[in-house]
């Protein structure tokens, strides 16, 4: 028997207006993952127990089942095991978000005396920056701000890590996706630690504004990276092994920072990153099914492209949902079906700084039963289900299970 769980991240919405009142999975043709939704049981999925923290990587926590009220601190620690930056349990992990802050009412461009009430977050991703020019940055920070305590580390893109070596866990931050177009006056650091922040995140603007990449990417229209936001913080938690408790062996195939520490984290193995790099969707699902060629189980996890994530287009969103069904999920089912029996769970959630259910499709590939005709992998078909909300944490158990 294979085991496959397949996360769809962030595909989940809400219907929307310019979809006819239909969310982007309601809209797209998703012909494999509704054969999903047939031959198993479809229905909502509870991700989080109350009082438990929110964020990237927690519903891939919950799925393999540890409790996030324990296990899950934030997704700081997840994107340092990713990048093999060693920490302690006593080292507070924070994302490194490059940001683009301009004074209210104001032009990117101008100057910023300090952050505070008056400045804006004009844009959460620096223009969804280049990872050669971000590493560039990064590196330039961490030469000026690092230190024995303060460690900054470059990961993809605009998501990068920094690590203060055992610092103070308790100041709140914020997802600077939900401060975008917002003066960040009410949304920097606060609590235990918040002042050393926030000095951190001022002098890198310092840093940052007349960098000579950010000169170059102003000269060429496209938008600076001048400052980092930290935020997603937490310190990292020793798992107990998947493997050892399931007695399975299994990989985490996926090219999110976040989702490949979920799973080295559990225990997992994970392919080289720059096997994910090239060949896009199918790609990914072709090492998924070699290295289900030589184990028992894997943990797939792919989400929209960060350009469909953070624009406007819902139609880019529905025809990136069809390129995942057509893509990955079709060629991910027709190599399972070549090797014999498989058990699988189909995961979907909000993407981040979005709030909503997650749901799932859970079933053996054979089926059982008759198929349930005309069912879609939507939200509205789950919610109409008549199963009851599972509990993401008891999910593995049932999966792995024996007979």
């Amino acid at each position: 028997m294979k085991y496959v769980i397949l996360h769809a991240g962030g595909m989940a919405d809400q219907p929307r207006e310019e979809l006819g009142g239909r969310t982007p999975l309601q809209a797209a043709a998703t012909p494999h993952l509704d054969r999903l939704a047939q031959i198993g049981e479809l229905g909502l999925l509870a991700t989080a127990a109350d009082g438990s923290r929110h964020g990237s990587g927690l519903s891939g926590t919950a799925i393999l089942g540890y409790d996030p009220k324990k296990y899950y601190q934030g997704p700081g620690p997840f994107e340092a095991a990713s990048l093999g930056v060693s920490v302690t349990e006593h080292d507070v992990v924070y994302r490194c978000t490059m940001v683009t802050l301009k004074p209210e009412g104001g032009q990117v461009g101008a100057e910023i005396k300090k952050l505070g009430p008056h400045v804006v977050m004009d844009d959460a991703t620096a223009g969804l920056i280049e990872t050669d020019e971000a590493r560039e940055l990064i590196e330039a920070i961490n030469e000026q701000l690092g230190s024995e305590t303060i460690q900054f580390y470059p990961g993809a893109g605009h998501r990068h890590v920094m690590v203060w070596v055992n610092g103070k866990p308790r100041a709140v931050c914020v997802d600077p996706q939900l401060v975008h177009g917002r003066t960040i006056a009410d949304s920097l650091p606060t609590g235990d630690g918040a002042d050393i922040l926030k000095k951190l995140m001022d002098a890198s603007y310092v840093i940052l504004r007349d960098h000579p990449v950010n000169e170059e990417r102003m000269a060429a229209g496209k938008k600076p990276a001048n400052c980092v936001w930290l935020w997603g913080e937490g310190r990292a938690a020793l798992w107990p092994s998947l493997a050892e408790r399931f007695q399975v062996s299994g990989s985490v195939v996926t090219s999110s920072d976040v989702y490949r520490g979920v799973g080295i984290c559990a225990g997992l193995e994970a392919p080289d990153p720059s096997t994910l790099q090239h060949g896009g969707l199918k790609a990914r699902a072709a090492v998924a099914l070699a290295e289900l060629s030589r184990k028992d189980f894997v943990y797939l996890h792919a989400e929209l492209a960060d350009a469909v994530v953070h624009g406007t287009d819902l139609n880019a969103n529905v025809q990136g949902i069809e390129e995942f069904d057509r893509e990955l999920v079709g060629p991910l089912l027709e190599g399972l079906g070549k090797m014999g029996p498989y058990r699988f769970v189909v995961l979907c959630d909000h993407g981040e700084g979005r709030r909503g259910q997650a749901f799932y499709a859970f079933g053996e590939g054979t089926g059982s039963g008759a198929p349930a005709a005309g069912r879609r992998f939507t939200e509205a078909d789950a919610q109409a289900s008549k199963a009851p909300v599972r509990d993401a944490t008891k999910f593995a158990t049932k999966l792995f299970a024996k007979g």
